[in-house]
């Protein structure tokens, strides 16, 4: 074959090649920001994060990667935070909490912020409504677990019959304690008083007469301050309380269970962490997060630990344990 022949076969062959054989512009490489309190505060709720962008086709190191910011307790660190996540040019920022997130919005006016499980955007400012959150923030909340007071006594109700008086422990002053108030009260024709603080709990527990069982408050779960370390001795503290005592209590989510707790029952926030991944990709796909209303969770999860249900004397009636999302033996 000799020159001109070649050249001919050549560019035929390349006119004839396909589109995708021709070298296309890298992808870019979405990057977000996470701003957090205590980076040993519930690991696994990032993970399920993480594993929503996965199921979404987002692969770190690939075409997404996340910065972390925590604040440790030192909320005037985030304003210094947020410029350096604009200088980064990051696409979207992660708020991890509410103090976090009012925090974040203050400082950053343009950058879409969505919000990983955060408690009552409208009240603390966040959005102007749920449906149209208008601004720059969006994301899933949580309502105050307070207002599943009545289910856990029903819960434990069922676990222990002919329970009729139960202590209450929440935070004095703390958020939704109005609605732990009427969650009590709707159950006060077969309970007892409520009490406000450990030392109200550890003296009505030395009365075995008065106290049959326990509901305890969410101090100590991820969706109340997530505050790793102190998280995990108010849980301990408050499970090695009733177990001291052989108090059957009702908590409000699977860690408390974990910790030796007997009933758990509360928010699937794994669930909200893996949802909230869809916010960030209608966000980088072009959608405004005003325009995306704030969700509020759907999903609730009942934990029960047989080890402990032994420990009590106690045998959980199968019916129970066929609604369990799990069961720990």
């Amino acid at each position: 074959m000799d020159r001109r022949a070649f050249l001919g076969t050549v560019a035929g062959a390349l006119l004839a090649a396909p589109l995708g054989a021709v070298a296309q512009p890298a992808a870019k490489v979405a990057r977000l920001a996470y701003l957090g309190n205590d980076p040993t505060a519930s690991p696994h709720l990032l993970e399920a994060f993480r594993q929503g962008l996965r199921d979404l086709g987002y692969v770190e190191g690939r075409n997404v990667v996340i910065d972390y910011r925590f604040a440790e307790g030192r909320f005037e660190r985030v304003p210094a935070f947020a410029a350096e996540l604009v200088a980064l040019k990051v696409d979207v920022i992660l708020a991890g909490t509410v103090l976090i997130a009012v925090a974040a919005k203050q400082a950053i006016k343009t950058i879409p912020i969505v919000l990983l499980a955060v408690a009552d955007p409208v009240g603390s400012g966040l959005v102007t409504s749920l449906a149209r959150p208008g601004g720059n923030v969006t994301g899933v909340s949580v309502f105050p677990q307070a207002e599943l007071v009545g289910k856990r006594l029903e819960l434990l109700k069922l676990a222990v019959p002919g329970v009729s008086r139960v202590a209450v422990l929440w935070q004095p002053g703390g958020y939704g304690e109005e609605r732990a108030e009427k969650g009590h009260a709707e159950g006060s024709r077969s309970c007892g008083t409520g009490a406000r603080g450990a030392g109200s709990i550890r003296r009505g527990a030395r009365s075995r007469r008065s106290r049959q069982g326990l509901l305890g408050n969410d101090r100590g779960a991820r969706g109340c301050s997530h505050c790793g370390d102190k998280q995990r001795n108010e849980r301990s503290r408050l499970v090695g309380l009733a177990a001291k005592n052989r108090l059957p209590a009702a908590y409000g989510g699977r860690e408390f269970v974990a910790a030796g707790g007997l009933i758990g029952y509360g928010l699937n926030t794994s669930d909200l962490f893996r949802h909230a991944a869809t916010y960030v990709d209608k966000i980088l796909k072009g959608a405004k997060p005003g325009d995306l209303p704030v969700e509020q969770p759907t999903k609730f999860e009942l934990v029960i630990n047989l080890k402990t249900a032994k420990a009590l004397g106690l045998t959980i009636p199968p019916s129970l344990l066929q609604r369990a999302d799990q069961v720990i033996e």
